[in-house]
C-alpha cells in the first residue's frame, strides 16, 4: 500500500530532508549505520548498496509526500528516518488516515448535534447558552440562531459544552435579572432592586454578573438564584 507522510507544523512549501550519509540504529544488527535513498537500490543501507548507486533528494511538497508501493525503499527509507516523529524526531509522521477519519467523523456528528440542538430548542432556552457565547442577544431571534451555528460549526465542542450548564442558565437569570431591574449594581454591589438590600460585594475591578453568577452557584446563594428565577417567572 502507498504510504503519505506530512510535514509537522510546516507551511505549506517544499522541505527537503537528509537523503545520504544519515545514521540510525538498526535493531536487526544492533549497530549503528549508514543509509541513504537510491531509487534503484534494493536496500536502504549504504553497505549494502552498489559503488555506483544514485542518490536522489527526498522532497515534501505542500507539507505532504506519497511514498507508492512499488518504492519500498522509499517507505523504508522515511520508516527509519531520524526526522520521523516515529523515532523521536519532529519534522515529519507517517499520517494515520483511518485515526484521521475517525476524527473527521466525529467531529462532524458534533456539528450535527449542536445544530439539531439550536433548530429544536425553545429561543428561551437558547438565550443563555447565547449569553454565555458573547452573542448580542438584543436583536431578532433569527440573527442569534445565525450566530450560534456559525459557532456550532467553528467549534462544536464549546457550544456543546455550554448546552444545559447550571452556570450558564445561572449567568442568563442573572444577566436577565440585571435588565429586569429585579436587581441592580449600586456603590460596588448588587443589590435587590426594590430594597436596596446588598446581596454581594463587587470587588473592585471586577464584573458584576461574573460575581453574582458565582455567588448564586454556593450553597449559601441558591436561596436568591430560586427568588430570581421565581420573579423572572412571574414578570414573563
Amino acid at each position: 500500500m502507498p504510504k503519505t507522510y506530512e510535514v509537522i507544523n510546516g507551511a505549506n512549501y517544499i522541505l527537503r530532508v537528509g537523503s545520504k550519509n544519515v545514521r540510525v540504529f538498526d535493531k536487526e544488527t544492533n549497530m549503528v549505520r549508514a543509509m541513504r535513498y537510491a531509487p534503484l537500490e534494493n536496500s536502504v543501507w549504504m553497505d549494502e548498496q552498489s559503488d555506483g548507486a544514485r542518490v536522489e533528494h527526498v522532497m515534501f511538497e505542500n507539507k505532504y509526500l506519497v511514498a507508492p508501493y512499488d518504492r519500498p525503499n522509499l517507505q523504508r527509507f522515511l520508516d527509519l528516518h531520524p526526522g520521523n516523529e516515529a523515532n523521536g524526531g519532529s519534522t515529519f509522521r507517517l499520517m494515520n488516515k483511518e485515526a484521521n477519519f475517525e476524527k473527521d467523523i466525529e467531529s462532524e456528528f458534533k456539528i450535527n448535534d449542536a445544530i439539531s440542538i439550536i433548530k429544536s430548542r425553545p429561543m428561551d432556552e437558547l438565550l443563555p447558552v447565547a449569553l454565555a457565547l458573547n452573542i448580542d442577544t438584543n436583536q431578532k431571534d433569527l440573527a442569534i440562531k445565525h450566530a450560534l451555528i456559525k459557532i456550532a460549526k467553528s467549534n462544536p465542542a464549546k457550544f456543546l459544552g455550554t448546552i444545559d450548564s447550571p452556570m450558564v442558565n445561572a449567568r442568563s437569570t442573572v444577566s436577565q435579572s440585571l435588565d429586569f431591574q429585579v436587581i441592580e449594581e449600586r456603590k460596588g454591589a448588587v443589590v435587590w432592586f426594590d430594597t436596596g438590600k446588598m446581596i454581594v460585594s463587587i470587588p473592585v475591578g471586577q464584573d458584576a454578573v461574573e460575581v453574582m453568577t458565582r455567588f448564586v452557584m454556593t450553597d449559601k446563594g441558591s436561596t436568591v438564584l430560586s427568588e430570581l428565577e421565581r420573579q423572572l417567572e412571574a414578570i414573563a
